[in-house]
């Protein structure tokens, strides 16, 4: 059961903390999802991998936790979802400079903000498939739709994406456009 939450434990934590941006609700998450394995671990149908089987669990334990957060907050479900960022912590590379570390936050920032205004099937999808690495077949399990339908939810969320960064790229490039550098 050790090597069990070793393997999948990261895992649940940062899908978790994708959507809830508390650490303490998704190690809460990460709790209550692997118990639940633990407890029906005999309704395993294998009729998809475990760690997939695992993550759909953690999706439902989430989803609870920001039901749970609309009730205390009197905030719309859908707000919620809408207004979470990315606090995943970014690898760090060998040793960079100052300006190198404020680049990498502030492209961070960007997809973060990009990532924020996809609509949550998409935002979903696109971590799954980006971060987790899981396969259409996998996410389609996860997200209880047909493949053709995340093949959709990935197309728009990849779009949407592009569309922002350019946008945004194109505003912080756009001051300095035209000076000249002696």
């Amino acid at each position: 059961m050790k090597r069990f939450y070793q393997a999948l434990a990261p895992s649940v934590y940062q899908f978790s903390m994708r959507r809830l941006s508390d650490p303490v609700q998704a190690q809460e998450v990460v709790v209550e999802a692997l118990y639940e394995v633990w407890c029906h671990a005999a309704s395993f149908a294998g009729q998809s991998s475990i760690r997939t089987w695992v993550l759909g669990i953690a999706r439902y334990k989430l989803l609870d936790k920001l039901r749970e957060r609309y009730r205390h907050q009197h905030v719309s479900f859908d707000e919620q979802l809408d207004s979470q960022s990315d606090n995943h912590a970014e690898p760090e590379s060998d040793a960079p400079t100052g300006f190198e570390r404020v680049v990498q936050r502030e492209q961070h920032d960007m997809i973060a903000h990009c990532a924020g205004k996809l609509p949550p099937d998409q935002r979903e999808a696109l971590h799954l498939a980006l971060y987790e690495d899981m396969p259409l077949a996998d996410i389609a399990h996860v997200q209880a739709c047909p493949e053709n339908t995340v093949k959709t939810r990935l197309f728009h969320a990849r779009r949407k994406m592009k569309e922002c960064l350019q946008r945004l790229f194109r505003d912080v490039e756009g001051p300095l456009t035209g000076v000249r550098h002696d």
